[in-house]
Order: structure tokens, then C-alpha cells, then sequence
């Protein structure tokens, strides 16, 4: 309790937190240039008026509204104080209510000071789509100023929207909520740190009638130590970022497929037959979808899945269309996923015929990918029609949206030099719009967020979508996912995992055993909210006894994961030669995961445990069933090990007593 006022007492560190009232628009965090002349807060020049709401029980929104007449243009500054957690949003918008271009509006920002003793910023560089992805940096910033921004047209590549600044007695967590390009600069200063976020390309007329937004910014400032502030990260976004189903949490999700059908790539293969003979085989052999995953080429493409822009079901492998699948996945109880790729157009393809005016070209000599224009109302209305037609006709319960190229180039192209950024600004709020026309229409949707793996997961995509596919990069290098699964259940606490080896020679050659697919490790290497098995429908009797039995185990320990409180045990360095570690705490209930990685050298690993004073640990080996208990102050005091041989994990659950 007592943190928890201290909590809220920091929000007096800076108008980034103290909301205020109606006489603070001198004092907003906004500033923005206007023709040219730098403008801070809302003007007194411009008409003002202030309003205070509750948006629900646990939320006050307070707007501050400022107008010029003479140009048209008012500025609404939006701020979303959380009663429940120490949590600010902070959003903008600018508005053309006149009849000609507003003088041009640049350099829009988001920012404040923040009073403390200052120690460093914590930033990443996101999904890469390489090994160096979901990697941590940590600046003292005593060389002055660090800016941090996307490498493309995602909001994930290069930088990783979710960062912290490190003081002496608190922490304040930031989020950047925009689905593109982003900038977030930090500094020290004589009091503590400046903070601001903005569009990283802003330098616009806005024409009558448009809206720009900025990013939503996000923080959250919180005393102790850094297992508290991630924790209560964790539990602010399960309870209030987190999509429902139907008003109801989101679950623990066991993905299944059928594909590599003929040996083509992807689901271009796929047909209602071997569709519905997947789904009934596992079901009849034990292993029952909570997901039934169609990926991309379930539209006419000739076995080339990137030929996207036709969103129709191949009338020759789906003669009904997609309806049979949705209704033998409803007959068992799982959901039908399907992949869609709407933002990318390739020449030839029907929306490229009818609709060229929707497509935005690369400008690059041979690149046939063209950007659909989600900010242009017409097209939007357009495919948010077809897809929803897709959705009812085909039973879909989960909505993939992948995006697989770099807009930016096709923004760049377009745009002139007095609309620098709009066209981005325009497609991001129609994204989002466009998601939640889908959501509306088809109460219980889930929408699953992928840009080549995790390129967009950015929160204010997450308010809307699940993270089911967050990288491209190392299913089966474990190491690797250890490292990613570090940087997400902090953050971003619901994604999917897959369970795969590529370790094969590794293990015949230098451990000397028999590779097995969908092996024992491989289960254990997969420890996600959300995993896909990949147990082919054909498998033999050994695989799906292996598989029925991690399934126990995981769906234990998934519960677990969307309830505790998360801690990290080890480093994760993407070194196959170091142990892994990780425990969730409910409470009265808990568990703790450990891998010895394949070249770890030390047989015993032991890590420290926090443990409730007076009380006994009863653990239970998940792999053998054997248990045993431990006091807590003998765990204070030598903590929690085990000795396993290389290459091989085991989780122990406990009970407290």
C-alpha cells in the first residue's frame, strides 16, 4: 500500500502526469510549430475551452480545445489519467474546420522534463528480422541528446516503441502508440531528464476537413525496484491493453495447421479436403485446436503466396468457399484463423486492375508491390466490405493481418513538399479505423498482429491486436527465443511461440544422441501465452504421445503466465552455452522453468528465490512427477537448483503451504 501512494505521488514530477485543469494550457505538455513559429501549450490567441469526463470508472479524460478562427485550424490535446494504476496517455490532434489550407503545422511533439536524479535510458531495437532483434541498450546520455526511430516504415524494425528511464528512486515506462514512424528523444538535464515523442516526419498543410493525430504516448512512473515496475506494466496491459473475446480475457492458445501441402510453400496448397481431414485426424488422435491456422495462398496465386491483392477464396481448392472449414472448426471448438495481406497490392491482381487510384507504387524499377491507401475513405469502406464478407462467410474467429514490405518508399513518392508525413498520418489513423470497422462488425474478433514477424507492435496496435506471430527469426534456435521471449513477457505479455529444433547436427554430432523431431526440449523451448505445435497431422504415435503430454504442462504453466508476476532468472544473450530461467508467482501458486542450453558446461544451476516469510515450497517436477519441499528461509537463504544433462529443461510448479 505504501508503494502504491508513492506511486501516485510521483505523478507531480511533471506535467507529463499531473493532468491538471482547465488554467494549464500555458503548461501542456504539446508543442508544435505553426508557419514557422514555435508554440508551446495552446496559445492564448486562440479561443480555449477545457472539458473533464469520466471515460468509464477507472479513467478520467480531460481535453484541452484551442481554435483559430482566422485559419481554421484547432488544436485538441487529450490526456487519459488511470485511478488504478500510476498511468497518463497523452494524444493530439489537429483539425482544418475552415475552407482552405492551414498555414503549415511541423515538428509536433509530446514532451516534458521529469524532475529526479537521472540515471539512464533503456531502449531496444525490436524485431529486425535478424538474430541481433529483441536486443536491449542501455545510455547515460552524458554526451548529450539520443533520438531513437524506426529503420522503415514499421514501428517496430530498428526501434522498440516500449522504453524506460531509469532514475535513482523511481522509473518511468514509456510506450509510443503509432503504427509507423515514430521519433522519441531523450536528455539529460540540470533536474533530471527530458522526454518527447512526435511522427518522426511532420511538415504539413492540412486541408479542410482532415484530421492529423500524433502518437499516443503512454507512461507509467513507479517506485521500487525493476521487478515491481515491470509487473505492474504487466498487470496494467493485461487489464486494460489486452483485447477480449466477447468481454471475457483472451485465453491460452494451442495453434494447429495443415500445410506444406505437395511441398508448396506456405497454405497455397490447401484445399477444403485436406483442411477438414487435419482438423478431424488431430481431434480423433487427441490433440484438439484452440486455433485452426490457415496462412498465406488460400487465394488464387499459382503457388506464389506474395501474389497478394485478389481477396477471394480459389474457387478450385475451396469450390464452397471457406465456410466447410469454419464450420468443422466450430464443430470442435476452435477457432478459424485466416491470413490476409491488405496494405500490399501486386500488379495484376484484381485491385490493381479495377482500382489503381488505390494503389500507391514503391518507385522502384521492377518492384511490382504497390501500398494500399487505407487513409483514402473510399478504398477503406472497399475492403473493410470484402474482408467482412470473408469473416461472416468463412466462420473467422481470428482476423491475421500480415504486411510484408517497407511503405515508406510509396509515401515518399507521393507526397509533396508541403504534405511531409500526411499521407503516413492519413494511412495510420485508416488502419486503425479499418481494424476497428472489423471489430465492430464481428463482435469476439480476435486480430492477430504480424509485419514479417513482430514489425508493428506498436500499443496502439496492441489495443486492438494479439501478437500471435512476433518474429520471423529463430523458431528453433533456442537461444534466440530466449532472448526474444525476455523482451515480451515484459512488454507485451500475450504472444505465440512455436515448438522446432534446428539443432539437429549439433545433437548427433557433438551430444552424441538421436535427433527427435518435436523432442522433449523442443516443448520446453516453447513456453508462450500462445504456442503451435508442430506435430504434423500424419505423425506417428510417438510425436502425438509426446505432444498430448507437453500439452498438459503447457496449458498449466500458460494460465499461470497470464496471472503472475514475471521474473526473469538469468540473462538471455543468445548463448547456447548458458542456462535459462524463468518464474511466474500467483501468489499461493507459481512455477519455475530452467534450460540447460546445448553447450552449457555446468551441471548444476541454482537462482535466487523470493519467498513468502514462514512458509513451505511444495514443488512438483512436471517431467517425472517426483515431489519435494523446501522452507522458505532456506530459499532466501540458497536459493532454487537443479541438475539436468545438456540440452534439456523442466518446469517446477509450487504450491505454498
Amino acid at each position: 500500500m505504501l508503494a502504491e501512494k508513492q506511486d501516485f505521488a510521483l505523478r507531480s514530477r511533471s506535467a507529463l502526469f499531473a493532468s491538471g485543469d482547465e488554467a494549464s494550457f500555458d503548461a501542456l505538455p504539446l508543442s508544435f510549430a505553426l508557419d514557422g513559429a514555435r508554440i508551446r501549450g495552446i496559445p492564448a490567441s486562440f479561443v480555449r475551452s477545457f472539458r473533464r469526463e469520466s471515460a468509464d470508472a477507472n479513467i478520467t479524460r480531460r481535453t484541452w480545445t484551442g481554435s483559430d478562427p482566422a485559419i481554421g485550424l484547432t488544436v485538441a490535446l487529450t490526456s487519459w489519467e488511470y485511478r488504478d494504476f500510476p498511468v497518463t496517455e497523452w494524444l493530439a490532434e489537429f483539425t482544418n474546420t475552415g475552407n482552405k489550407d492551414t498555414p503549415i503545422v511541423s515538428d509536433i511533439e509530446i514532451g516534458e522534463e521529469i524532475a529526479g536524479a537521472f540515471g539512464a535510458f533503456v531502449h531496444g531495437n525490436g524485431d529486425t528480422c535478424r538474430e541481433d532483434g529483441y536486443e536491449w541498450f542501455r545510455d547515460a546520455l552524458e554526451d548529450g541528446p539520443l533520438t531513437i526511430t524506426p529503420a522503415d516504415g514499421t514501428s517496430c524494425n530498428g526501434a522498440f516503441p516500449y522504453m524506460k528511464l531509469a532514475f535513482r528512486d523511481f522509473i518511468v515506462r514509456a510506450a509510443v502508440g503509432w503504427p509507423h514512424m515514430w521519433k522519441a528523444t531523450v536528455s539529460r538535464t540540470a533536474d533530471g531528464a527530458a522526454y518527447s515523442c512526435g511522427q518522426a516526419r511532420c511538415r504539413m498543410t492540412i486541408r479542410p476537413g482532415e484530421t492529423m493525430r500524433t502518437p499516443r504516448l503512454t507512461l507509467m512512473i513507479s517506485a521500487g525496484d525493476e521487478y515491481r515496475s515491470m509487473n505492474l506494466w504487466r498487470s496494467w496491459y493485461l487489464r486494460h491493453i489486452l483485447p477480449r473475446e466477447n468481454g471475457r480475457p483472451i485465453r491460452p492458445a494451442m495453434c494447429l495447421h495443415y500445410w506444406g501441402c505437395e511441398g508448396k510453400p506456405e497454405h497455397t496448397a490447401a484445399t477444403e479436403e485436406n483442411q477438414v481431414r487435419g482438423i478431424e485426424t488431430y481431434v480423433r488422435r487427441g490433440l484438439t485446436p484452440d486455433i485452426w491456422w490457415i496462412d498465406a495462398g488460400w487465394y488464387k496465386c499459382d503457388y506464389n503466396w506474395p501474389l497478394t491483392g485478389t481477396w477471394k477464396p480459389d474457387p478450385e481448392r475451396f469450390p464452397h468457399g471457406l465456410g466447410p472449414i469454419g464450420e468443422a472448426c466450430g464443430k470442435v471448438g476452435a477457432r478459424f484463423l485466416l491470413w490476409f495481406e491488405p496494405e500490399r497490392v501486386v500488379e495484376g491482381t484484381e485491385i490493381a486492375r479495377e482500382h489503381p487510384e488505390w494503389c500507391l507504387p514503391t518507385g522502384r524499377e521492377g518492384d511490382a508491390n504497390h501500398l494500399f491507401n487505407l487513409g483514402d475513405p473510399e478504398a477503406r469502406r472497399w475492403l473493410t466490405d470484402r474482408v467482412d464478407s470473408i469473416i461472416k462467410e468463412g466462420h473467422i474467429r481470428v482476423y491475421r493481418q500480415d504486411f510484408n514490405f517497407d511503405p515508406k518508399p510509396c509515401w515518399l513518392l507521393a507526397e509533396k513538399e508541403d504534405r511531409i508525413g500526411a499521407l503516413e498520418n492519413l494511412h495510420a489513423q485508416g488502419y486503425l479505423a479499418y481494424w476497428d470497422a472489423l471489430i465492430d462488425k464481428n463482435p469476439g474478433l480476435w486480430i492477430d498482429s504480424c509485419a514479417s514477424g513482430g514489425r508493428r507492435n506498436d500499443l496502439e496496435t496492441m489495443r486492438r491486436a494479439v501478437p500471435l506471430h512476433y518474429t520471423d527469426v529463430g523458431y528453433g534456435e533456442h537461444p534466440i527465443k530466449q532472448k526474444q521471449f525476455r523482451e515480451l513477457f515484459e512488454w507485451i505479455p500475450y504472444f505465440r511461440s512455436h515448438n522446432m529444433s534446428w539443432d539437429r547436427e549439433y545433437v548427433e554430432k557433438e551430444l552424441g544422441r538421436a535427433w527427435v523431431e518435436n523432442d522433449e526440449f523442443s516443448f520446453q523451448c516453447a513456453m508462450a501465452p500462445a504456442v503451435t505445435y508442430m506435430t504434423w497431422w500424419d505423425a506417428d504415435d510417438d510425436q502425438y504421445a509426446r505432444t498430448i503430454a507437453a500439452e498438459k504442462i503447457w496449458r498449466r504453466a500458460a494460465e499461470m503466465m497470464l496471472r503472475g508476476d514475471y521474473e526473469p532468472l538469468t540473462e538471455c544473450r543468445r548463448d547456447p552455452g548458458d542456462w535459462y530461467a524463468m518464474r511466474f508467482d500467483c501468489g499461493d501458486e507459481g512455477f519455475v522453468q530452467f534450460i540447460r542450453n546445448r553447450a552449457a558446461e555446468e551441471n548444476r544451476f541454482t537462482v535466487p528465490f523470493r519467498a513468502q516469510p514462514g512458509k513451505t515450497y511444495v514443488f512438483e517436477n512436471s517431467s517425472d512427477g517426483s515431489v519435494f519441499e523446501l522452507p522458505s528461509d532456506e530459499l532466501e537463504r540458497n536459493g532454487l537448483g537443479v541438475s539436468l544433462p545438456k540440452r534439456t529443461g523442466v518446469v517446477l510448479f509450487y504450491r505454498v503451504k
